[in-house]
């Protein structure tokens, strides 16, 4: 078994991203009745690259000192390539961000992620 805290913060970015997506998704999908492409439109400021920023911003004053520890781990990571529609301060932000959660995620604190995701929708909003 692989020491989690030893993993490459790309691969922990990566199951962040679909932990990220997922809960954003059920989220969305259990407080409206829509269109799919509706829901699409909705998911899409929280998951896209600038929403992941926005969300670290807003959550940053919150994290332990380990967390934080791991967001840097995922911003310092980031390949030198980005996002079409983001800039590098926040894809590299937003690798920061996923990392965090795909961290959270293999170190089993589910209640964790909750507590951070539910704080960026009930104060995050964007137009749909």
């Amino acid at each position: 078994m692989v020491d989690i805290r030893e993993q490459s913060p790309l691969a922990l970015a990566f199951v962040g991203d679909a932990v990220y997506t997922l809960l954003i998704r059920e989220k969305i999908v259990t407080e409206t009745r829509c269109p799919v492409a509706k829901l699409n439109k909705r998911s899409v400021g929280y998951i896209s690259a600038k929403g992941q920023f926005m969300a670290l911003e807003l959550i940053a004053p919150m994290l332990t000192e380990e967390e934080a520890n791991m967001v840097r781990r995922g911003k310092n990571s980031s390949k030198a390539s980005v996002a079409k529609h983001a800039s590098v301060e926040e894809y590299r932000a937003s690798t920061g961000f996923e990392c965090l959660l795909g961290y959270l995620k293999l170190t089993d604190r589910q209640d964790r992620i909750n507590q951070l995701v539910d704080y960026i929708v009930e104060n995050l909003k964007f137009e749909s």
